[in-house]
C-alpha cells in the first residue's frame, strides 16, 4: 500500500519527486518515481539507515527501488547502499577505482570505515557498512539517461571534481527542474573540503549544475534546505574567493 510523502515525513519537491533529511549528519537522499521503475539518490550513512529508506522508498513507490545513484564517496551518503538489494547502482566515473568502492583519497573502504568512526558513527555499524560495499556497476562519465517508466527520464551527470574527485548530479526534467547536487553545494552550513576536494574546479562544478538546471530549477544540497540558482551562484562565487580561483 503507498502512502504520501508527508505521511513518512518526506518532502515533496515535484510530481513523484521527494527528499528526506536524515538525522545526525542532516544528510539529504531523494526519490524519483517512474511507471516502472524509482531512483534512490543516496543511500544513508549505515545499512540499518538505508534499510529503512528503501522501506520508505517501497511503500512509496508501490515497489523496490530499481536504480540507485551515489552523488559522492562519502560514507554519510554510501553507507546505506548494500541495503538496496538488486538496485542498479551508479557513481561518477571513476569512483570506484581500483575495486574498493569510493575510496575517498584513494586509501580504500578501510579509510571510509575509519572516516565514519571518526565522524560519530558506531564502530559496528562502520565496519559492516564497510564491509558490505561492492563495487559501483555503472560509472558515469559524461551524461546517461535513465527511463523509469511512464515518460519519467531522468539525467545522470558527472560534474565533478570538485568536493571531491567524483561527482555525479541527477537532473529531473519538470516543472520545476529538481537538481539533486550532492555536497557540491550545502546550504546548513560552509561547503566542507576535506583531503579529496579539488578545489580549484569545484567553481565549475557548480556552473554545470547551474547548466544542467537553469534558473528555474530547484537545487537539492547534500545538507540543508532546498535553494535556487541565485544560491549556488552566491556558493560558486564565495568557493571562488575562498580557493582563489580566478572567474
Amino acid at each position: 500500500m503507498t502512502v504520501t510523502w508527508e505521511e513518512l515525513d518526506w518532502e515533496r519537491l515535484a510530481d513523484g519527486v521527494g527528499r528526506c533529511r536524515l538525522p545526525g549528519w542532516d544528510c539529504t537522499v531523494g526519490l524519483v518515481l517512474g511507471a516502472g521503475g524509482a531512483l534512490m539518490v543516496d543511500a544513508g550513512s549505515s545499512l540499518t539507515e538505508g534499510g529503512r529508506l528503501h522501506e520508505a522508498a517501497r511503500r512509496l513507490a508501490g515497489h523496490r527501488v530499481t536504480h540507485l545513484a551515489l552523488t559522492h564517496p562519502h560514507f554519510d551518503h554510501v553507507f546505506g547502499a548494500a541495503a538496496f538489494g538488486g538496485a542498479e547502482v551508479y557513481g561518477a566515473y571513476g569512483a570506484t577505482g581500483t575495486g574498493a568502492l569510493f575510496a575517498p583519497g584513494g586509501q580504500g573502504r578501510e579509510a571510509l570505515r575509519a572516516d565514519a568512526v571518526a565522524e560519530g558513527l558506531d564502530a559496528r555499524a562502520a565496519r559492516e557498512a564497510a564491509d558490505a560495499l561492492a563495487p559501483v556497476r555503472h560509472e558515469v562519465r559524461g551524461e546517461r539517461r535513465l527511463d523509469l517508466g511512464g515518460g519519467r527520464q531522468v539525467l545522470l551527470a558527472d560534474v565533478g571534481p570538485g568536493h571531491t574527485g567524483h561527482d555525479l548530479a541527477v537532473l529531473v526534467p519538470g516543472s520545476p527542474a529538481v537538481v539533486f547536487c550532492g555536497d557540491l553545494v550545502e546550504e546548513s552550513g560552509e561547503p566542507q573540503a576535506g583531503p579529496d576536494a579539488v578545489p580549484e574546479h569545484w567553481p565549475d562544478a557548480l556552473d554545470r549544475l547551474l547548466d544542467l538546471g537553469g534558473d528555474d530549477a530547484l537545487y537539492v544540497p547534500g545538507h540543508g534546505a532546498v535553494v535556487d540558482a541565485a544560491f549556488v551562484r552566491a556558493q560558486r562565487d564565495a568557493l571562488a574567493a575562498r580557493f582563489g580561483v580566478s572567474r
